[in-house]
């Protein structure tokens, strides 16, 4: 049994991940601002993260064997976190996306074309920290998520008062109604009604995790494995946009209709014109199963096919 402390927690993978620990026999602490309670048997601290006197009184004099912060976005809250929790945990785990390897958003060393990209692709030892910037404005960090996210990991990094792990997340599927970004509910919402679906001339592979999957590695990170630094979550077998809405349309009985945009017009999600899926390389080898995109894609187009009316 360990003591850990979820920061945030409080819907889809977050939310599994806490029932998962709890239900492990782990004493779980979930902070939040209070407007979802965690699961029974686990303790629910009510602080606002960006208010750090607010939080360190939440917190009174308790410690934990892991943290694990499902909502920094930013270098500031990093630092933040870093201060608050210096002394009160041995381990910290942060959740990071596979956005910080998009090579539109910052300038990246160039690797093989069409080979996933490894966690060095993005290093958060070397990689540089503003938090001059203005990251307090939701219009600004909703532009800068990725750098966002490669700042804060930097920030965790450097610092060493505690072990940092980072887990980069592909994009996540599955849970249905839980799946709160409506990505799958857009492409199911256009194969019901025919309507257009904008794709590009060449769509390129990027890589997905399913929810659950995506808690249960969580869980591994905070409880059964010392590593540190970066980590690449993906299930294995790369898709495009276009195997995504196939899978949805194959669910529906309907055909796609697509339409090719013209150069620098705007795509639908998880289409991209550039290359960075990642690589699992490393938590294989650390020991971390992963499943097969393919064997769960079905399920997880399932729900929102099936709740989509049809034209």
């Amino acid at each position: 049994m360990q003591r850990i402390c979820v920061i945030g927690g409080s819907r889809y993978f977050g939310k599994l991940l806490v029932q998962r620990l709890r239900a492990a026999g782990h004493r779980v602490t979930v902070i939040n601002r209070g407007s979802t309670k965690p699961p029974p048997g686990v303790e629910h601290l009510v602080a606002d993260r960006d208010d750090e006197a607010a939080l360190l009184a939440a917190l009174g004099t308790r410690t934990f064997d892991v943290v694990v912060d499902q909502v920094c976005y930013t270098p500031v809250q990093a630092e933040s976190a870093v201060r608050v929790f210096s002394g009160r945990t041995r381990r910290y785990v942060m959740t990071s996306t596979i956005e910080v390897y998009d090579p539109a958003t910052a300038a990246l060393p160039a690797d093989a074309r069409d080979t996933p990209v490894p966690e060095e692709r993005v290093d958060p030892a070397t990689w540089a920290v503003r938090t001059d910037l203005p990251w307090h404005d939701g219009a600004y960090l909703e532009d800068h998520y990725a750098e966002g996210k490669r700042q804060a990991e930097a920030v965790f990094t450097r610092d060493g008062r505690f072990d940092f792990a980072s887990v980069r997340s592909a994009h996540v599927l599955g849970g249905g109604a839980l799946e709160f970004t409506g990505r799958l509910a857009y492409y199911a919402d256009r194969v019901a009604g025919g309507r257009e679906i904008a794709v590009r001339a060449r769509e390129l592979p990027t890589v997905f995790i399913h929810y659950e999957e995506l808690a249960d590695l969580l869980r591994w990170a905070a409880t059964a494995t010392g590593f540190t630094g970066p980590l690449n979550a993906c299930s294995d077998g790369l898709l495009d946009v276009r195997d995504v809405v196939s899978a949805l349309a194959g669910e529906a009985g309907r055909l796609p209709v697509y339409r090719t945009v013209a150069a620098g017009e705007p795509a639908g999600p998880f289409s991209s014109d550039r290359y960075y899926a990642m690589s699992n390389a490393r938590a294989k080898a650390l020991g971390f199963v992963f499943s097969r995109t393919a064997d769960w894609l079905p399920t997880a187009v399932a729900t929102p096919v099936s709740t989509t009316p049809a034209a």
